[in-house]
């Protein structure tokens, strides 16, 4: 009992913490979060996807996924946030629901191409094995997209203050970066 009421002290402090920083430095906070989150769903890619086990796991590929967050996903996910916010002003239900349309339609297969390129690049693949890639898996991973965003991406949009969205996006997504990470890494 009192180990599970320090653990619940200590989690609230580190919620507390995180708060301040994201509200000093809110842009850095959201894209070392993403980085972070991204490099643990491919942790969890590697051993419970694929389970490799500790002595196989690939940190060289980790640490790529970690970059692929700090270096494009939080920027580029952090930035549509701001943009589809100024496009689309409110917080109604129906402004939600526009959102995800736009956010499905036109932002998330632009982005799902991107993000296969770019590990594909990260991981030396020429332009000729990038582009095999993608359509081999870009339409997969497309389907498998549109079974899990478009519900979490409603409620982000209604119930989530822009500054945590990119936060709640990369939570729901260790388990999509997981999905992302073996597609992604798949050969």
């Amino acid at each position: 009992m009192v180990a599970s009421v320090l653990r619940l002290g200590t989690m609230a402090g580190i919620w507390r913490s995180y708060q301040i920083l994201l509200g000093r430095h809110p842009w850095k906070v959201q894209i070392i979060t993403t980085g972070t989150l991204m490099g643990i769903g491919d942790v969890i890619s590697q051993q419970l996807i694929e389970q490799k086990g500790l002595k196989n796991h690939n940190t060289v590929r980790t640490m790529k996924m970690i970059g692929t967050g700090l270096c494009f996903v939080g920027p580029v996910l952090g930035t549509w946030y701001r943009v589809l916010d100024r496009t689309i002003p409110g917080k109604s239900k129906a402004v939600a629901l526009k959102k995800m349309i736009l956010d499905q339609v036109a932002f998330a297969p632009c982005f799902l191409g991107g993000f296969l390129s770019f590990v594909s690049m990260l991981n030396g693949l020429s332009i000729e094995q990038i582009w095999k890639k993608l359509k081999r898996d870009y339409t997969d991973a497309l389907f498998v997209n549109y079974y899990i965003w478009p519900t979490v991406q409603i409620v982000n949009f209604y119930f989530i203050p822009l500054i945590h969205r990119l936060a709640v996006v990369q939570f729901v997504a260790i388990i999509w970066n997981s999905y992302l990470s073996w597609k992604a890494n798949k050969m």
